[in-house]
């Protein structure tokens, strides 16, 4: 193995990937399998099958699947707790979230708890729950999935965008506390990605064409596009980065 290998390896490491099933979850969970790790797919259910195929046969490490309702923040640090109890967690990504979209005047609150309870309670919930025995050793790697609007307000999701700010903001002060003890917390913000949650965006032709002239890139970003930089923030070439919001963008922050 070459140094540049080793900055980026994480064999012998065991990540818990949640919202693993499609999209972003799945291309970083694939990735990093494919670096080397074990990886524990999160999910509130559905077909791991592709993701799980997927893996073995491009990732060196061995996959499972754990099921957890994070819709239902009272319940997540019990259940992380089970799992803890029969694993060792070295890396965790927190991916999962949801959004509800409409005029900030009729978001119901129905919808806002709805939001800020998979965007933020129960990342909250389970990055605290994981990060106690990491703490304990004085190595782990947190990462979050924040959100271009992590720094922008955007229009007609006023409960994405606050958990998404809130998100950014959790990343900062969760590194500063447990800097010392060597676990580092980071995010990353994803610009606009063809996922399931911009399905809408990319189905309506104005909203598309806007969005696309604005992205120094001219084009939508594949959730592939993000591997790489959640691989590096898991790994030993960013044991000095905690804290910080990294944008995969297109450029459109830079504009």
């Amino acid at each position: 193995m070459t140094y540049v290998d080793e900055l980026f390896s994480l064999a012998g490491r065991t990540a818990l990937v949640t919202g693993a099933r499609t999209g972003i979850g799945r291309a970083i969970a694939v990735a990093m399998a494919g670096a080397g790790a074990d990886v524990v797919l999160l999910g509130h259910g559905g077909d791991f099958t592709p993701v799980l195929d997927e893996i073995a046969a491009h990732g060196r490490g061995q996959s499972t699947v754990v099921t957890m309702d994070l819709s239902e923040p009272a319940g997540v640090a019990t259940r992380a707790r089970e799992l803890l109890a029969e694993r060792r967690i070295d890396i965790l990504v927190n991916n999962a979230g949801i959004i509800r979209r409409s005029e900030a005047a009729e978001h119901s609150f129905e919808d806002w708890r709805a939001v800020l309870s998979v965007n933020l309670d129960s990342v909250f919930e389970l990055t605290k729950t994981v990060a106690g025995p990491m703490l304990r050793r004085r190595s782990g790697k947190i990462i979050t999935i924040a959100s271009l609007l992590s720094f922008q307000g955007g229009i007609r999701v006023a409960a994405y965008t606050a958990s998404k700010h809130a998100v950014a903001g959790l990343t900062k002060t969760l590194a500063s506390e447990w800097a010392a003890s060597n676990v580092q917390v980071n995010a990353i913000a994803p610009g606009y990605f063809a996922t399931g949650n911009t399905a809408a965006l990319r189905a309506d032709p104005q909203r598309d064409a806007e969005i696309t002239a604005r992205i120094p890139m001219g084009r939508w970003g594949s959730p592939d596009e993000l591997a790489g930089a959640a691989v590096f923030l898991a790994g030993p070439a960013s044991d000095y980065v905690t804290g910080h919001v990294l944008a995969v963008d297109g450029g459109w922050l830079a504009r």
